[in-house]
C-alpha cells in the first residue's frame, strides 16, 4: 500500500462510512462555491467516491458533464453506484492519473468550466506544477476550487494515534518529509489565497467550514482506517492493529478528546486561461 490509490482502495468500506460526516459537507460546499451552472463541464480530480463530483453533476444538469478522476478504482466504483442510484447520467468516473489527464473530445474546445479537487491537492506529486497544469485545462474565466484541512484540524486526534502506534514499534529517525508537508503551505485562509494567486488565479475566495465531530469509538477508528492514517498500520499484524485501536481509544479518553476537529478551507478562484500544456 505505497501509493494513495492502493491505500484508499483498501480503505473503501471505512471511507464510505465517513462520507456523511466528513466528505459530503466539504464536497457540497466546494460545488456550491464554484458557482456551477447548467451545461457546465467539470473536471474533478482525486474525486474518490464523488463527494464533490456528485453535487457538481446535479448542479450542471443533464446538459452538462462531470469527469471524476482518481487512482482508487474501488472508490470510483462506489461513485458509479451512487450516480446510478440517483439517476445521474452526466458523470463519468475514470481510473486515471490526474497528473497526465487530458481533456477528451466531449469537453468544449475552450476547456472545462471548472476544476475541483476535494482533500486531494496535497497528494499530487509536485503539487504546484501538477495543479497549474490541471488549471490549464480550464477555459479563460473558468474557476478552480479545492478543499484542504484547516490548520489544527485533526491535530489532537493525529497526535494520539501516532502515540498509540509508537508503543508498538522501535523509534525511527524523523523522516525528512511526509505526504502532508505540502498541506502546511496552504492550511490558513491567507496562505491559500496567496497560493492560488501565485499560480496565476485571481478573484480568490476562501471560506472556513467548521465541522466538529463527536469522537465515538466507531468514528475514531473509521477515521484511521478510512484514509491516509491507515498507512501507518501496514507493518503490523492483525493482533497488533487491534491493540493499537485499544490504545488509541484509551489515549482519547485520557486526554479528554471528546470531539474531532474536521475543520476545512474551501478555496475557489478564477483562472486566466489555458496556459499549461
Amino acid at each position: 500500500m505505497s501509493d494513495p490509490g492502493s491505500i484508499f482502495d483498501e480503505a473503501r468500506l471505512e471511507f464510505d462510512r465517513l462520507t456523511t460526516a466528513v466528505w459530503t459537507p466539504a464536497g457540497q460546499s466546494l460545488a456550491f462555491q464554484l458557482g456551477l451552472r447548467p451545461g457546465d463541464a467539470v473536471l474533478d480530480v482525486c474525486c474518490g467516491a464523488g463527494s464533490s463530483a456528485l453535487p457538481a453533476a446535479t448542479a450542471v444538469g443533464p446538459s452538462g458533464l462531470v469527469h471524476g478522476v482518481d487512482l482508487a478504482d474501488e472508490l470510483l466504483e462506489q461513485g458509479r453506484l451512487k450516480a446510478s442510484e440517483r439517476g445521474l447520467q452526466n458523470i463519468e468516473f475514470v481510473c486515471a492519473d490526474a497528473t497526465t489527464w487530458e481533456s477528451p473530445s466531449t469537453v468544449p474546445e475552450a476547456g472545462y468550466d471548472a476544476l475541483a479537487c476535494s482533500y486531494g491537492v496535497f497528494f499530487l506529486p509536485h503539487m504546484d506544477a501538477a495543479f497549474t497544469r490541471l488549471a490549464g485545462l480550464v477555459r479563460p474565466g473558468g474557476k478552480v476550487g479545492i478543499t484542504v484541512w484547516r490548520r489544527g484540524a485533526l491535530r489532537d486526534f493525529a497526535s494520539a494515534f501516532q502515540d498509540a502506534v509508537a508503543r508498538h514499534r522501535e523509534p525511527e529517525p524523523e523522516a525528512a518529509g511526509s505526504p502532508f508537508d505540502p498541506l502546511e503551505r496552504i492550511d490558513t485562509p491567507d496562505a491559500l489565497h496567496q497560493w492560488l494567486g501565485e499560480l496565476g488565479a485571481h478573484s480568490t475566495e476562501v471560506r472556513e467550514l467548521s465541522n466538529i465531530i463527536p469522537a465515538t469509538p466507531e468514528f475514531a477508528w473509521d477515521l484511521v482506517l478510512g484514509g491516509n492514517f491507515r498507512r501507518a498500520l501496514a507493518p503490523f499484524d492483525a493482533g497488533t492493529v487491534e491493540q493499537i485501536r485499544l490504545d488509541l481509544l484509551q489515549l482519547l479518553t485520557e486526554r479528554a478528546i471528546h470531539d474531532i476537529d474536521a475543520g476545512t478551507l474551501v478555496g475557489t478562484a478564477v483562472v486566466n486561461g489555458r496556459s499549461a500544456t
